[in-house]
């Protein structure tokens, strides 16, 4: 009788284990699984409309007012041409996103189209629709990217009258910049932080030098 008492007492003490204790491990590693599983390259599409975009408009621009103020001093003149080249750049990535996403879209309706008839299935074919890119957004992303990235140099050349410290001034931008959108883009897209942003970084510094040292040969050659 006492054992059976005693064995009565043991199984009262013993804490309650309820379903949800058991389940909570489960659904934690559930949903730690599902945050490990998430699709970075969906990301793709708008980082290289932004992150990308703004980066083309910085180094443009700069080395573009790079290779004018190789040849001259003004500071009107070199003004002009990044802000030229803003408006040029800005309207050539538009354009050129938007051909290249419509021509995407076309295709992606082709398909869609030709599964549906074979399937016979009109809600599918509503719902597919929908996530489609659209044109129109990705050709203002690019536009106001490349604005934004561009008007970095300009900013920085427009309140300094010495031309080799206003030549300085706008390496030393651009390159901050470069250093950010890499940055920005790795963060974005899980990548490598240091490594991706010396690629931006390097990738500029060769552009800028380039387009000064071979305006420089030619200004200065008389061509």
């Amino acid at each position: 009788m006492s054992i059976h008492i005693n064995q009565t007492y043991q199984q009262s003490a013993l804490p309650a284990v309820s379903n949800m204790d058991i389940e909570r491990p489960q659904t934690m590693k559930e949903n730690k699984e599902n945050e490990d599983c998430i699709d970075y390259s969906q990301r793709a599409q708008w980082l290289r409309a932004a992150v990308l975009g703004a980066n083309d408009g910085l180094v443009s621009t700069a080395s573009l007012m790079m290779g004018v103020g190789a040849v001259k001093e003004d500071v009107k003149l070199m003004v002009l041409t990044g802000f030229a080249g803003l408006i040029a750049g800005a309207c050539s990535m538009a354009i050129g996103e938007y051909v290249s996403v419509y021509s995407q879209l076309d295709i992606e309706l082709a398909q869609i189209k030709r599964d549906n008839v074979a399937n016979k299935n009109e809600e599918a074919e509503s719902a597919d629709k929908e996530n489609l890119p659209n044109p129109f957004q990705a050709a203002g992303a690019s536009a106001i990217a490349f604005s934004l990235g561009a008007m970095v140099p300009l900013l920085a050349a427009s309140f300094i009258r010495d031309h080799k410290v206003r030549l300085g001034v706008v390496t030393g931008a651009t390159s901050l910049a470069l250093l950010v959108f890499g940055g920005l883009g790795a963060v974005l897209g899980k990548a490598p932080l240091v490594k991706s942003s010396l690629r931006v970084l390097i990738g500029g510094w060769i552009a800028m030098a380039i387009t000064y040292g071979l305006t420089k040969l030619i200004g200065t050659s008389g061509l």
